[in-house]
């Protein structure tokens, strides 16, 4: 094994350049998701379908969904196909295509979709979350057919659409056509450690509240003649931080963070001027509660703080749930793709891996909800979302290294 390990990296060098060409030509098409005003994924996937034309692979398809939001109303999900000494069974790398917007503008130092080489990085948007993934799952069949491996079973790649909006004509619409088969495994390239040493196999229950308060507007100057939403929304908003936190408090280590979370975020508008007292107060709860727990014990404690606070204060409150998501039960920790993950970084890295568990959703959890084991791991400095976004060219050569050795493990 140790001389597989070795020409494993000799090849994943001498292929690197050809792979970041291909990478830089992908990032120059901008495919930002159209729930966020983008024109969606359609030609970032054409010009990738044609580069894995030249790849050798056993099948190449697309499964496309139906959305007339964009242009020739499909969002594409590409699929390749290594066969496998058995092929009873499919291990599956997994990335996105689509990307968040840019953002500010005003915070980036270079044109975020003008991709630039600088200091070993490569700053983009969309270079991280989930460019540096297609970069590495290239590099890996590169290396795989270069050295004339054969993966122990299938190797299924998928680059799918979406998965910055929900997955629904991603990931969950792959599921759906039954694209993946109940003996398979996967490996989701969307989340990682600096140093590789994490693999996630658990995330909590997602929920987005909406709260709208509702008072009466009056001048400023007469506030006895109204009710000020505004101030019964911050009152709300800290009671029900406090209540949350105190009943839902259980830890559990394997999550970063280790408890649940109740966050108050996003705050809609409400007058414009100063010397009116609003009459109607909007603001969200981002809730990342860990899966020990049911979400509908937390949506009866705000709802019953909610009631409480229309009967003292005399006004009207609405909630509704803006996205409710119910996290399918973990990895196991000692399942098999688990351990060849595990045991294939240590081959190439020598370091111990780390089992952990996300607040953060990923396309993982769909998988997981059709019982096939599936892991979330990827070598990251964590940029996604933010301005100046870069992956770590070294971090493409060094993750696909991984993957063509997980590709031979038994």
């Amino acid at each position: 094994m140790n001389e597989i390990v070795r020409k494993v990296e000799e090849r994943s060098r001498v292929l690197l350049d050809d792979v970041i060409k291909s990478f830089i030509e992908l990032l120059e098409i901008s495919a930002v998701n159209p729930s966020s005003g983008g024109r969606g994924e359609g030609e970032r996937a054409e010009k990738l379908e044609a580069i894995l034309r030249n790849y050798d692979l056993d099948k190449l398809f697309r499964v496309d969904a139906y959305d007339e939001r964009v242009k020739d109303g499909v969002r594409p999900n590409i699929i390749g196909l290594i066969h496998g000494e058995d092929k009873s069974k499919t291990l599956w790398l997994v990335a996105h295509i689509d990307t968040v917007p840019e953002g500010d503008i005003t915070l980036w130092k270079t044109d975020p979709f003008k991709p630039v080489i600088k200091d070993g990085k490569i700053f983009a948007r969309g270079a991280e979350d989930n460019g540096q993934a297609i970069a590495s799952i290239l590099l890996t069949v590169k290396i795989i057919k270069e050295l004339n491996l054969t993966p122990k079973y299938n190797l299924g790649l998928v680059f799918a659409s979406d998965e910055e909006a929900g997955s629904k004509y991603g990931l969950q619409y792959l599921v759906e056509k039954k694209v993946f088969k109940k003996d398979d495994e996967a490996v989701v390239l969307d989340f990682g450690a600096p140093d590789g040493s994490e693999i996630e196999v658990a995330e909590k229950h997602l929920l987005w509240l909406k709260f709208t308060v509702h008072g009466i507007q009056a001048h400023a100057a007469f506030p006895h003649e109204g009710i000020n939403a505004h101030r019964i929304g911050v009152r709300l908003i800290s009671t029900l931080d406090q209540i949350l936190h105190e009943r839902f408090s259980e830890v559990n280590q394997i999550f970063i963070p280790p408890t649940s979370t109740f966050e108050p975020t996003k705050k809609e508008h409400n007058v414009d001027n100063v010397n009116t007292v609003p009459g109607k107060d909007i603001f969200y709860f981002d809730c990342r509660v860990l899966p020990s727990y049911n979400l509908k014990q937390v949506l009866e404690i705000v709802n019953s703080v909610c009631r409480s606070f229309e009967s003292l204060y005399n006004v009207k409150i609405d909630l509704e749930e803006h996205l409710r998501w119910e996290s399918p039960p973990p990895t196991p920790p000692d399942s098999s793709i688990v351990k060849k993950l595990s045991k294939a970084i240590k081959l190439s890295r020598n370091i111990e891996t780390k089992i952990i568990g996300i607040g953060g959703g990923t396309c993982a959890a769909f998988l997981r909800a059709e019982n096939i084991p599936a892991v979330v791991w990827s070598t990251l400095d964590r940029m996604a979302h933010k301005p100046n976004e870069y992956c770590r060219i070294e971090n493409i050569r060094k993750d696909a290294e991984v993957l063509a050795l997980l590709s031979i493990i038994s």
